[in-house]
């Protein structure tokens, strides 16, 4: 379940088949709720003693009666304060109704908000689609503007359980405990800035339920990744693993080509080759000479390197050019696997073009909106239907960057890289980005593992090297001591 993620129909379509097939009723499973919040709370913030909850009008608000409840028989001062009673008889009435009859008061939502040590954000789960406004909107600002910690329930209330983006104001939780299963707007885009640390409980479902549940996408999981590149053979020589032709660097952009170039060594690729202008190869040969770096005056002198290449790193500092489109069409037009990044892709949506079998495209959203005609926002408005979408219209693997990194397989598959941090927005990451792919696939992947595989590679490496002196001030190169030291220790050559 850790690695499974669901739209928020998908998991209310958990939720009936509990109720209907495993004879659960929906006031028990509340009362699982509940209980994990409570011991998720104490457990976090174990001193608390004054506790405010505010509950809103479906099944979440019933979650969180509840949750004041326990708070209120273990001696706590509870408190709780509900905009809009439940409207219809149901669970979260009856929650409600059990908090009045144990004494809990229900307080005026626009009276002065109450301090508390610990405040709950029960008041939206999955099923807000609308922006926030009204009292419910004063409430999140007040939240927010508290100070204090929340823990939210199930999805931190303004925020799409589906998309990950913030409805107008969304509560900024310190920590977020998600129930049944993860949904998968959580690990994407502005959500990521709002629901603090993200916990699971499946309420004590049983596996069965979710056998039959084929998720919407999954997270990346370098465990069985490690499995994908076997030990080395203690025979094996620089041939058995590939030779990756970056082909890039316009005048001015060199350290681009150069930055993919390496990164495709340091995961592993036996050779390299850079295909630049001229007046780039004396300094790359000069700041990594295992770098084969050869000047390029046209397409007819791309084609000998070409042949002897197995995977092309295409697009990094390329510009768009006539030198840049001569050999963007001699590379496309080799059929080798490739990676296409930056102006490799910008010059697919000026002019479509047949891409080989085994492609995989890292575009960040501005780059996926040219590609798919339309505005930014529109990535941003879903990045799952955008990945799917372009990986459907160009018969490529997708790797669509950003928080929370989305990649689609054409068939319809997505992974979700849980890793990554600020510190990795800054000039050159996505140029080692494309050199990792293109390097594991020089190795023996399939489009589609090398993609994933990369992504989590580079992720990781970035989360360790900013680990190391924080986030600011981190640049590209400093992620490669650790791609090395990973991909060994993933790889099965440690």
């Amino acid at each position: 379940m850790g690695i499974r993620l669901y739209t928020a129909a998908q998991v209310r379509a958990l939720d009936r088949a509990a109720i209907v097939s495993l004879g659960i009723s929906g006031h028990v499973l509340m009362q699982r709720a509940a209980a994990a919040a409570w011991r998720g709370l104490r457990a976090r913030w174990p001193l608390a003693r004054r506790l405010v909850v505010v509950c809103g009008s479906g099944n979440n608000g019933g979650d969180g009666y509840l949750l004041a409840a326990s708070a209120r028989e273990a001696g706590l001062d509870a408190r709780v304060i509900a905009p809009v009673a439940p409207r219809n008889a149901g669970d979260a009435v009856r929650a409600r109704l059990e908090w009045l009859a144990m004494g809990g008061a229900i307080l005026d939502p626009n009276s002065e908000f109450p301090e508390a040590d610990v405040y709950v954000d029960a008041l939206f789960g999955t099923g807000l689609t609308r922006p926030v406004d009204g009292s419910a909107r004063a409430l999140i600002d007040a939240l927010n503007a508290s100070g204090r910690p929340v823990l939210a329930l199930d999805v931190p209330s303004g925020i799409d359980a589906d998309s990950g983006n913030a409805l107008g104001a969304a509560v900024r939780a310190t920590a977020t405990i998600s129930f049944v299963a993860h949904k998968r707007g959580l690990w994407t885009g502005p959500a990521l800035n709002h629901r603090g640390e993200l916990t699971l409980d499946a309420l004590g479902l049983p596996d069965s339920l979710f056998r039959s549940a084929q998720p919407d996408a999954r997270l990346l999981d370098m465990g069985r990744m490690s499995e994908w590149l076997p030990p080395r053979a203690l025979d094996a020589h620089k041939g058995d693993f590939g030779h990756v032709l970056a082909i890039g660097g316009e005048l001015g952009t060199a350290g681009a080509i150069r930055l993919c170039g390496e990164a495709a060594l340091r995961v592993g690729s036996g050779l390299v080759s850079v295909a630049t202008r001229a007046e780039n190869v004396v300094a790359l040969n000069a700041a990594r000479p295992e770098l084969m770096a050869h000047g390029v005056r046209d397409a007819a002198g791309l084609l000998p390197l070409l042949q002897r290449a197995s995977v092309l790193a295409l697009g990094p500092g390329l510009g768009q050019s006539d030198w840049s489109r001569a050999l963007w069409q001699a590379a496309l037009a080799a059929g080798k696997p490739t990676v296409l990044d930056a102006d490799g892709l910008n010059l697919i949506a000026r002019k479509p073009a047949q891409l080989p079998a085994h492609t995989v495209l890292t575009p960040h959203p501005g780059e996926a909106a040219r590609l798919l005609g339309c505005d930014i926002a529109q990535i941003g408005n879903d990045r799952f239907a955008a990945a799917r979408e372009l990986a459907r219209r160009y018969h490529a693997v997708v790797v669509l960057k950003g928080a929370g990194t989305v990649l689609a397989h054409p068939e319809g598959e997505v992974a979700v890289c849980p890793w990554g941090n600020p510190g990795m927005a800054s000039g050159g990451m996505g140029d080692v980005l494309t050199g990792t792919i293109a390097g594991l696939l020089a190795q023996g992947l399939n489009a589609w593992r090398a993609a994933r595989f990369g992504v989590g590679l580079h992720a990781q490496a970035g989360d360790a090297a900013a680990s190391m002196g924080g986030p600011a001030g981190m640049v590209a190169a400093d992620l490669f001591p650790q791609l090395r030291q990973l991909r060994n220790a993933r790889g099965g050559d440690d």
